[in-house]
């Protein structure tokens, strides 16, 4: 068993990283998010897949070319290869974690 605290996470700008490879050496990676309205993440894409469990408030997210709201309690499953954005709305943080089936983050900025 490993066990780690999120306090303990590695933090960059507003995402708790827990890299698989350094944690436990378990093949998967999350992005714990707090993101303020108005913030988001750029178009990018991974070269796997990637489930976004959204825990609380609302954002926009653009994948593959289509446009929707999303708000606490909706799952994404994006693929590999899709090109993905997303931004906080509303008058509250959204709040998620993105599971990455990978043991170490990848990611191509678009």
């Amino acid at each position: 068993m490993h066990h780690v605290r999120q306090e303990d996470l590695p933090f960059v700008g507003s995402v708790h990283k827990f890299v698989g490879a350094h944690q436990g050496d378990t093949g998967v990676s999350v992005y714990l998010f707090r993101r303020e309205p108005g913030s988001g993440a750029v178009p990018h894409r991974h070269p796997y897949d990637e489930i976004q469990f959204i825990r609380e408030g609302r954002g926009v997210w653009t994948v593959g070319g289509k446009t929707f709201e999303g708000r606490g309690g909706d799952i994404f499953v994006i693929k590999a290869g899709e090109i993905h954005s997303f931004k906080a709305i509303g008058d509250s943080p959204l709040v998620q974690f993105d599971v990455h089936l990978s043991a170490d983050f990848i990611q191509e900025d678009l």
